[in-house]
């Protein structure tokens, strides 16, 4: 089995990322794949003093490369990998005791083509901006969702911060897509459920999620993941998509969906509205995190994922073509 941490710029982190899968409690003998992409703030010069426990069944194995992004680090993690099973963990998420012994267990339950994917929880120990805090709430409401059998995981929940298949289906899936930055995880789950994989929540699986994005980092990630839901559907062939986008669209909230409308009819208030719903949402200065926080942050993700979707379309009248929505 190996656990495959691809790593940036995250020492502070990455230390604590490392003790804890040290400590796993699991009769398993297991290795750590770590790869730094790129980094400049010491991570390289520490992955060469880490050593397992005297008796540790767990091996060590680091390599450094320039900077290629997500996609081709964790590549390179899974072509290093020796195990079987492969257990991917985020720079910024912090095992507990028996997460690696969880996935091990799921698998085995549950049969040979499973991709199993863990929860990444809020550590108490840890305060989050305004921005990642929304971010963990909208997980912990699929979390929450799944535990209470609304749905069943799917592609959609496949973030790679927590979660683990046999090697075999990520090499013969053609592994990770490099030509994306955002969404990589997502863009081969949906290879890996073409190829007839199923996707299982694994609630035991836990791990602790020190979140730390940019204000700005946030924002892009939502523009950019409005775009790649477009290309996924226009590039590769997943017409279904495009009515699921509709869907979701008119199903949101109507003062959102109307201010989203607005703005990716009249492209130049995005700039103003996105600032007002940044300044409510917290870029301003601390703020006491509230239903009202939360929902100029909920719209601004709206905009910035909408206008990627727009862009991505080539307009806005394209945009209103394809939700069906004026």
């Amino acid at each position: 089995m190996s656990v495959v941490v691809p790593t940036y710029n995250r020492r502070h982190r990455l230390e604590r990322v490392v003790d804890a899968l040290l400590r796993q409690q699991t009769q398993m003998p297991f290795e750590i794949v770590i790869v730094s992409d790129g980094s400049t703030d010491g991570t390289d010069e520490y992955l060469p003093t880490i050593e397992p426990p005297p008796g540790s069944k767990v091996s060590i194995h680091h390599e450094c490369q320039e900077n290629l992004g997500p996609a081709a680090t964790r590549n390179r993690g899974v072509g290093i990998a020796e195990g079987e099973l492969v257990i991917f963990i985020d720079d910024d998420v912090v095992a507990s005791d028996r997460l690696v012994q969880a996935h091990v267990d799921a698998h085995q339950l549950l049969g040979h083509d499973l991709v199993v994917i863990g929860p990444m929880l809020d550590p108490v120990d840890h305060r989050m901006s305004p921005w990642v805090r929304w971010e963990q709430i909208m997980l912990q409401k699929q979390y929450s969702a799944m535990d209470a059998g609304e749905y069943e995981a799917t592609a959609r929940q496949f973030y790679t911060g927590n979660a683990s298949l046999r090697r075999e289906h990520l090499v013969e899936a053609g592994g990770f897509d490099t030509s994306f930055r955002r969404a990589e995880d997502v863009e081969l789950a949906y290879r890996l459920d073409d190829r007839g994989l199923r996707f299982h929540y694994e609630n035991s699986a836990v791990a602790y999620h020190y979140a730390e994005r940019s204000f700005e980092a946030w924002k892009s990630a939502a523009y950019v993941y409005g775009r790649n839901e477009v290309i996924f559907a226009r590039d590769h062939s997943r017409s279904w998509m495009m009515p699921d986008m509709a869907y979701k669209f008119r199903n949101h909230h109507p003062a959102i969906r109307t201010l989203t409308s607005a703005c990716v009819r009249r492209p130049w208030l995005r700039r103003p509205v996105t600032l007002l719903l940044g300044w409510i949402g917290g870029i301003g200065g601390p703020v006491r995190f509230g239903r009202l926080t939360q929902y100029a942050l909920s719209a601004l993700y709206s905009v910035e994922y909408h206008t990627g979707i727009a862009e991505e379309l080539g307009s806005g009248e394209r945009f209103f073509e394809v939700v069906g929505a004026g």
